[in-house]
């Protein structure tokens, strides 16, 4: 990815030196880049590997079976609550035939097929917990022109009002994103597909017009995303799995609000963890098969290690539907901590700590050095709130009406 001009982001590169060094925080960096850089690098790398049939365009019709799903019907559990069958994925069948597996993995996505093709084949439903954000995003895509102004430094990629945020995702060879986000029932969010009126609606964010200012040159329209919801899809109920042989990885398990930019981390923990890469060849066959024959054990991990991270997008999205982040105390240093990262290295690491997904929010910010950079700026500032930088509702609409 680094080849293809993807760029490392330190989060301590918002301050003009350095802090000391502490160990650990070598690791906290982001990749920017586009999504096509992110998948072409691994897609190339995946065919450099000995061992890998790569079946590009063999599209998956479905899973294969060692055996029915029991007579009785879907669901059907015993006396003692355990299931009478429990059906095994041996492959898949694709439009140039079957493929065998030891052990297949439902990396579909979002939108993944795979839950409706196992009841549809007689398996118990699949577990889905869905939470509804009630959000959209808009966001257009635009490259700094070579003979121009610099990206801009020490600016925050984001900015707020009371009813939007604005964002920027720098990216690889020059190109940004910039995104608004408002409530789905929002009577402005429809007049925003116009170009130039998205364009004047970012200059009313500071962080979003100081990437305009240098005059990109636009490489899309405006695209809208509705629909981001936060849902956790289990292969595993009360009853035990409702299926071997098959488990899931990335946003076919957990798929977040991508407000916290978390998802793709946590697809590659799950298949970090899966693949068991530092196993010899010999027994990553042998342990494909062991989670394939017992897949309880990976929902359990999934449970452990990635649902703590939804289950914080969730409660994240439901106070902000409050406009708080909790009670006013609560509140009140929330909003301290996330300010005080901008001005305290030590606070900035446990930041970083949280988005980088190495540990919660509470560890991250109840370490005793952040609790006193924090509660210092709060004796300096009681009553400490969140500001918004963003337009007022009378200005916003004054845009959109003028616009129309």
């Amino acid at each position: 990815m680094l080849a293809r001009c993807a760029r490392e982001y330190h989060e301590f590169d918002w301050f003009p030196r350095y802090p000391p060094y502490r160990d650990g925080g070598q690791d906290l960096i982001t990749l920017r880049t586009r999504r096509i850089v992110l998948e072409a690098a691994p897609a190339a790398a995946v065919r450099r590997e000995p061992g890998i049939d790569a079946r590009v365009g063999a599209a998956v019709r479905g899973p294969t079976f060692d055996a029915p799903a029991d007579p009785t019907g879907p669901g059907a559990v015993s006396r003692v609550g355990r299931p009478t069958t429990v059906p095994r994925v041996t492959g898949v069948e694709t439009g140039t035939g079957p493929v065998g597996a030891d052990l297949v993995v439902d990396a579909c996505g979002r939108r993944s097929p795979v839950p409706g093709l196992l009841t549809a084949a007689g398996c118990r439903p699949s577990v889905v917990e869905n939470h509804r954000t009630g959000i959209a995003y808009l966001c257009r895509w635009y490259r700094l022109r070579p003979d121009g102004p610099a990206e801009p430094r020490r600016m925050r990629t984001g900015s707020s009002a009371a009813f939007a945020l604005a964002g920027v995702f720098p990216c690889d060879n020059g190109t940004f994103a910039l995104h608004l986000v408002l409530r789905t029932a929002d009577p402005t969010r429809s007049a925003l597909t116009d170009p130039g009126l998205f364009d004047a609606a970012c200059r009313l964010f500071p962080a979003t017009a100081a990437w305009l200012d240098p005059r990109p040159e636009p490489l899309s329209g405006v695209l809208p995303m509705a629909g981001p919801d936060n849902r956790w899809t289990s292969l595993c109920d009360d009853a035990g799995p409702v299926v071997t042989g098959l488990v899931g990885v990335g946003d076919s398990v957990v798929h977040t609000n991508p407000t916290l930019g978390q998802g793709i981390a946590l697809g590659l923990r799950a298949a970090q963890r899966l693949t068991a890469q530092r196993l010899t060849a010999q027994r990553l066959t042998a342990h494909a098969d062991e989670v394939a024959a017992d897949p309880a054990e990976h929902h359990a991990w999934a449970l452990r290690t990635l649902r703590p991270w939804f289950d914080a997008q969730v409660a994240g999205d439901r106070a902000g539907e409050r406009g708080l982040s909790g009670p006013p105390a609560t509140a009140g240093r929330r909003a301290a901590e996330q300010a005080a990262a901008w001005d305290d290295p030590v606070v900035m690491r446990a930041r970083a700590l949280v988005r980088h997904l190495l540990c919660g929010a509470d560890q991250a910010y109840g370490a005793e050095d952040v609790r006193r950079g924090v509660g210092s700026r709060l004796a300096a500032r009681p009553g400490f709130a969140p500001a918004h930088d963003g337009p007022d509702r009378a200005a916003w609409e004054a845009l959109v009406t003028a616009a129309d």
